[in-house]
This record gives structure tokens, C-alpha cells and sequence, in this order.
């Protein structure tokens, strides 16, 4: 199980009410239809991550333009790090690229994942 401050519950179930367009997309449009657990705005430590796959050790984190801010940037290296000293992987992608590549991005989590697309199941 993994630890989280309860103080940030509240904001992860308004970030789950919230979610940008591209993260609704990548959401009802592939990650929930996979075969696997998939977390949405799931606490990890002091942190809230888009979405989480807990069987994978996988955060997916799905970037806006703020994050190409120097500020942002620095603040998201630490914040990798910090998850990767628990054992976490981080996937990061665009709306950029969920909005122009949106395939491809399903792609490289299924990669990284494990997983082949003829498991996922079509509806």
C-alpha cells in the first residue's frame, strides 16, 4: 500500500470531477479499457499523479504547457526522482501529443505496460 497525505484527498477527487480534455481522452478512449487496474488522480506521498497503475509500478502523467516552464521542469525532475526512489516509473506525454499522436501515445504505454493492443479488449 502506499502512503498518501490525507489533507490532498479532497483536491485528487476534484482533479478526478476536472480532468482536461486530453486526459479524459486518454482515459475513457484507452486506459480504462485496459485489462489492468488503473488509478485516476491517485495520491502518492505529498503527490497527486493523473493516473497510476499500481500492478506496474507506473505513474502516466500527462503534461500542459506549464510544464515547460524552467519552474515547472525543475519541480517535475524532483518529483520523478522522489517516485522513482519508490520504485515508480514515470510515463510522460503531452496534450500535444495525446491530441496529434493519440495512437502512439497508447502505443508506448502498452510498451511500457507489457502489454499488446489485441488484449485489450474492443467496445
Amino acid at each position: 500500500m502506499i502512503d498518501y497525505k490525507k489533507p490532498l484527498k479532497a483536491s485528487a477527487q476534484a482533479l478526478r470531477r476536472e480532468m482536461t480534455p486530453e486526459e479524459k481522452r486518454l482515459w475513457y478512449d484507452f486506459l480504462k479499457k485496459l485489462p489492468i487496474t488503473v488509478n485516476r488522480q491517485k495520491i502518492i506521498g505529498c503527490f497527486i499523479v493523473d493516473f497510476y497503475i499500481a500492478s506496474k509500478k507506473l505513474v502516466i502523467e500527462v503534461d500542459g504547457r506549464q510544464h515547460f516552464t524552467t519552474e515547472h521542469a525543475e519541480s517535475d525532475r524532483a518529483r520523478d526522482g522522489e517516485l522513482s526512489s519508490r520504485g515508480i516509473r514515470v510515463f510522460r506525454c503531452t496534450n500535444e501529443e495525446i491530441k496529434t499522436n493519440f495512437k502512439q501515445v497508447c502505443d508506448r504505454i502498452l510498451d511500457a505496460i507489457g502489454l499488446r493492443a489485441s488484449e485489450i479488449p474492443r467496445s
